[in-house]
């Protein structure tokens, strides 16, 4: 069981509160679509396995919760300009899967998947980050539905849209490509989504071609 709480980077700054950003005491709800129903005895979550990852995984509820836990302490900042600070996450280490799977020296990127097709990128080495972890659990309690039960990623040195919702697998790339919010028809959301730098939205001259999506 998780013991001591990871310290997120970023809550030792002389100022959490990115550029731009307002803190809030409340928890915000920000989702497109409904909430989606959850079945213990059908979900699960997968590592797609081709090309960068050795074999398949998949994990049904009972053996993800089985997981060790790890617990983080972290701030939350949405694009919308609202920031929730001292967050206590509980739930499994993005790095646990590499206890499960070998990933290719290759994959530079990762794509999470979630409910109703909705998915997000991330660098891997940001999804990787000691903080990261996929969350079960919000200051002692489960997660609410409208919060991402049964199990959301969290990312805090990222802006929230990143930290997705309802994740159901992952898969590594050699190459970014956009997710939901990130696809131009979208919003166009930024590709990284720092929120010390505000990248909040795609630019048209972004360094990441379109010929490497």
């Amino acid at each position: 069981m998780a013991d001591e709480p990871i310290i997120s980077p970023d809550t030792r700054r002389e100022n959490r509160i990115p550029p731009r950003q307002a803190q809030t005491r409340k928890w915000p709800v920000l989702h497109a679509g409904r909430v989606p129903d959850f079945n213990p005895a059908t979900w699960d979550f997968g590592i797609i396995p081709v090309p960068l990852v050795d074999e398949a995984k998949r994990f049904t509820w009972d053996e993800f919760c089985a997981l060790p836990r790890t617990k983080v302490f972290a701030d939350m900042h949405c694009v919308t300009r609202w920031s929730l600070l001292d967050n206590l996450w509980e739930g499994v280490a993005t790095g646990e899967l590499l206890n499960h799977v070998k990933v290719s020296p290759a994959a530079k990127f990762v794509m999470v998947h979630c409910e109703y097709g909705f998915s997000t990128n991330l660098p891997i080495e940001d999804f990787f980050g000691s903080d990261c972890l996929f969350a079960l659990k919000h200051n002692g309690a489960d997660l609410t539905p409208d919060h991402g039960y049964p199990l959301r990623l969290v990312v805090p040195k990222l802006y929230a849209w990143k930290s997705a919702k309802w994740v159901r697998g992952v898969e590594f790339m050699e190459k970014d490509r956009p997710g939901f919010w990130e696809s131009w028809s979208n919003g166009g959301y930024h590709m990284r989504g720092d929120p010390w730098t505000e990248q909040r939205f795609r630019d048209e001259n972004e360094t990441i071609g379109r010929g490497d999506l």
